[in-house]
């Protein structure tokens, strides 16, 4: 993470240095992930895509542009184009804005005649992301419409038929409903951003009769971090865990030295108010599926002692692992992302203690550190640093949080067993291994953006490009589902395999890291070889492709009893199993 790239930035820095900023940022993409964006504008967008591709790179993501001329949009994305076909985008994201709009309310117009003006404004949109979705079958972001810099009509703008501010109001409308009824397509809300950048400064007049700016100079960096967020999520790119600080965090005081009566939460003071409701809004944030584990210097009951305030809305159930102890805050970190099986990228610190904070950035910087002063500062970074946008929402997202406390009773039980064996057997597992359904294609897509240990070729896959393989004969596709006494695990792996004669090509193996070490990989691999058997396939050809990230998983297909064909320079490896004799090797696991 680049500090000068992280919210809160300065916008004008950026600005400035954002050739130096890409120069750094390009010594260190290691194991990044290509994206091909076009970008269709309705007003300059050279610095945007530049600035865009700043926060992009820093989130592990290099993308390639498109850009259109100058106000082509419309032409771009409904009428041929033979460079942007060969560009073959996996995003288009089309920036349009309240100065875009050709059908205006005139004053005095009756209310049905500007209804039909609605309805033709709208209907050229619709006609952009329709043309879209049948040329390229890619993920769609929308500008939504900015309120306009003056009011013709006053508090009269509203409420009246012919108002423009009306009229932007009822078309952003009919935007949303579309969004809410099509797949892979996504609001970027300027209405939004322009309002809590400030309507004056971000409408900078000269901007625009200079250069065609549809915003002022110093508030692209704010747009393109907001656009950035959408696309970082639709990638699989958000952040898991929130770690959080507690004294003088999430309460006012020194639980240590206060006691649980003498710290400030609740409806009593001004100061206690402005906890609870920042505790709150931490507590909303389960419901998304982010996880929350507390990271303290504190004695453990202190802590515990705290968590139960009876004003307090955090309680110690609420979280997935609890490091209250003395020990310096980055082990600790470290050490609870090794207990949850993730990586330290996907932790987001909270503390109020700017020493701490710095600490945690010297010695872990792929950890991401909020900077704020009061609980408000700090409701205001967790919300706008868009680590966790939300661009879908599935029931496993939801009940992740459980999912892990699970977890850590598995961690329990298995301290009872003297054979890991006899641990597994104890588990009672049950795994659903299935074809992919329309239900579950938006999780298992996510998972393909998401897990970047367990996967072998760490192929990506947007919502469309996996509705197009889960309609295709010449693949063989498989999702896994796994409970236990303990729980439900969700969907937790994905294979997919493409047919060619009498062989079956491995494009992707995947499976989340909560379920590691407990024989999913075998049912997974036994389903898929008697698949293959059923299809007359005879050979499974499998590939690793060496990152940063996926070495667990280097001799997955030799444990398998595969045997490797070809390594080249780079670490890429072939293997193939034959599937005339292969023994079933899932032990612990009964599959339906």
């Amino acid at each position: 993470m680049v500090k000068e790239l992280t919210y809160p930035f300065d916008g004008d820095e950026i600005m400035q240095k954002k050739k130096k900023l890409l120069r750094v940022l390009k010594e260190h993409e290691s194991g990044a992930v290509p994206l091909r964006i076009a970008m269709l504008g309705g007003s300059t967008t050279h610095d945007i895509i530049a600035v865009l591709e700043l926060f992009l790179r820093d989130r592990g993501i290099v993308p390639a542009f498109y850009e259109s001329e100058y106000a082509q949009y419309f032409n771009d994305a409904v009428f041929p184009n033979k460079e942007l076909e060969e560009f073959k985008p996996e995003i288009v994201f089309i920036h349009t804005t309240s100065r875009n709009i050709e059908e205006k309310p005139k004053v005095g117009e009756d209310g049905a005649a500007v209804a039909e003006k609605l309805e033709r404004e709208y209907k050229r949109y619709e006609k952009m992301w329709t043309s879209i979705s049948e040329k390229y079958g890619c993920t769609v972001i929308q500008n939504n419409f900015e309120l306009p810099p003056e009011r013709l009509l006053g508090n009269r703008e509203v409420g009246c038929a012919y108002g423009r501010i009306d009229f932007i109001t009822r078309l952003n409308c009919k935007m949303y409903d579309y969004a809410q009824s099509h797949k892979n397509f996504y609001i970027h809300d300027i209405n939004y951003l322009s309002a809590a950048y400030g309507l004056d400064r971000w409408h900078e007049l000269r901007h625009w009769h200079l250069y065609k700016y549809a915003m002022s100079v110093s508030a692209i960096p704010d747009f393109a971090y907001s656009l950035s967020s959408i696309i970082c999520s639709v990638m699989g790119r958000n952040k898991k865990v929130l770690a959080l600080d507690l004294d003088n965090t999430l309460w006012g005081g020194v639980i240590g030295d206060d006691g649980q009566a003498g710290i400030e939460i609740g409806s009593e003071t001004s100061e206690g108010q402005s906890f609870k409701r920042l505790q709150e809004f931490i507590k909303a944030h389960k419901e998304l599926g982010v996880l929350l584990t507390v990271c303290s210097k504190n004695d453990h009951e202190n802590a515990i002692s705290g968590l139960e305030h009876p004003d307090g809305a955090l309680k110690p159930d609420d979280f997935a692992c609890i490091k209250a102890n003395w020990d310096e805050k980055w082990r600790n970190l470290n050490e609870s992302a090794q207990e949850l099986n993730l990586l330290p990228e996907s932790f987001v610190f909270v503390d109020d203690n700017p020493v701490e904070r710095d600490i945690v950035r010297a010695q872990s910087p792929e950890i991401n550190v909020l900077d704020f002063e009061t609980p408000e500062e700090c409701i205001r970074a967790i919300d706008r640093c868009g680590y966790f946008e939300v661009t879908s929402l599935s029931a496993d997202d939801a009940a992740r949080g459980e999912m892990y406390k699970a977890n850590a009773q598995r961690a329990e039980a298995e301290k009872k067993f003297e054979s890991y064996d006899d641990f597994l057997l104890s588990l009672e597992m049950k795994a659903e291994i299935r074809d992919f359904d329309e239900v579950h294609l938006p999780r298992i897509t996510q998972l393909t953006n998401k897990s970047n240990q367990f996967n072998v070729t760490t192929k990506r896959y947007t919502q469309s490009e996996m509705e197009a393989v889960a309609a295709d004969n010449e693949h063989i596709r498989l999702c896994g589902r796994l409970e236990d006494k303990f729980g439900d695990n969700g969907i937790v792996s994905v294979v997919i395999g493409r047919k060619e004669a009498e062989k079956l090509h491995i494009e992707l193996w995947l499976m989340s890291c909560r379920v590691l070490k407990r024989d999913m990989e075998y049912a997974m691999l036994d389903t898929l070889v008697g698949e293959c058997r059923k299809q007359g396939i005879g050979e499974i050809v499998g590939y690793y492709y060496p990152t940063k990230k996926n070495a667990m998983v280097k001799e997955l297909f030799g444990d398998f009893g595969f045997e490797k064909v070809s390594e080249d320079a780079d670490g890429n490896t072939v293997w193939r199993l034959k599937v005339e004799g292969y023994a079933n090797k899932n032990k612990a696991i009964n599959v339906n």
